[in-house]
């Protein structure tokens, strides 16, 4: 091997093939999975989602120099591990929610930053509790086909941002929601633009539109993978046609460099309705990684 560059198909598995770590005490950066999929109201599957996203970045850390398009690999600035999976919940979500945000909080209390690959779509209700324990109240950045609002006290995978707005950890305000696809009846104050508005908006202006939303506000950004159309994404539990591609979705992603996330989450992978190449799992894993790059920009700009 040349320039220390190691085949995909070989060698252990962890995300971008970062070292793992038994916790988060010296890192700058950690990433977590939650293999957890009993919050959906459709299709299960999302629960073997991490170990497929993990499995698909390794197409991306075959190279030393970073993941294209940025210009540096970010191991090179900062101390970054793999945590493995946050388990001990097995098949019930009231154990889930306390484990998550247990584990979310001991990350932040060591002054690392969190990325979690999920899981259903449900997993940022206790991820973003811990980073508002840490952050204060959070602006939302989501990436949906569907706005996860619904006025309904059960919690699953598309209530839990009403609870979350309901209980004050989210600010609607300075939320914004991207890619709805499907009835959305109480917005909750929150601004949303729908997958046709995405659609006929280049994504430099709608970058700017999620700035000129959150502002300085310390962000949580989560990216539900349905978000883009099931040509590019169709191995997860709830499809809707009619969404962007994957590169529309990382050159929003890129243009929001600079901004406060804090955290994030890449969620509702469901390798098991995968066609040939894995393709669901890799835009994922490659989506994933950009937030891991938000989240590190973010990092440096606040010294």
């Amino acid at each position: 091997m040349s320039q220390g560059m190691m085949e995909p198909y070989a060698g252990l598995i962890s995300f971008l093939r970062m070292p793992f770590a038994p916790s988060a005490e010296g890192l700058d950066i950690a990433v977590m999975g939650v293999p957890f999929d009993l919050a959906t109201t459709g299709r299960s599957g999302a629960r073997f989602g991490p170990r497929g996203v993990r499995e698909m970045s390794l197409t991306m850390a075959e190279f030393p120099w970073g993941v294209w398009p940025w210009e540096y690999h970010f191991r090179d600035e900062f101390k970054v591990a793999d945590l493995g999976d946050v388990t001990g919940f097995t098949a019930y979500t009231d154990r889930m929610m306390p484990c998550v945000e247990e584990a979310a909080d001991k990350v932040l209390a060591t002054g690392a930053q969190l990325l979690t690959i999920g899981g259903d779509h449900s997993i940022s209700y206790p991820l973003l509790r811990a980073h508002a324990r840490k952050h204060g109240p959070l602006a939302l950045i989501h990436f949906d086909a569907h706005s996860d609002t619904w006025t309904d006290e059960d919690l699953n995978h598309g209530t839990m941002f009403y609870h979350a707005i309901k209980e004050g950890i989210i600010v609607p305000e300075n939320s914004i929601q991207l890619g709805m696809r499907t009835p959305n009846p109480d917005k909750h104050g929150m601004l949303v633009h729908d997958g046709l508005e995405c659609l006929r908006t280049p994504a430099a202006e709608m970058a700017e539109r999620i700035r000129a939303r959150v502002g300085d506000r310390p962000a949580y950004l989560t990216f539900d993978i349905d978000f883009l159309d099931p040509a590019y994404a169709p191995a997860t539990g709830t499809p809707v046609v009619g969404g962007p591609n994957v590169a529309y979705a990382r050159d929003v992603l890129r243009a929001l460099r600079g901004m406060n996330i804090v955290g994030g989450d890449q969620v509702e992978v469901a390798p098991h309705y995968e066609g040939p190449g894995q393709i669901t799992a890799l835009a994922g894993a490659t989506i994933a990684c950009d937030i891991l790059y938000l989240i590190a920009e973010a990092r440096k700009q606040r010294g």
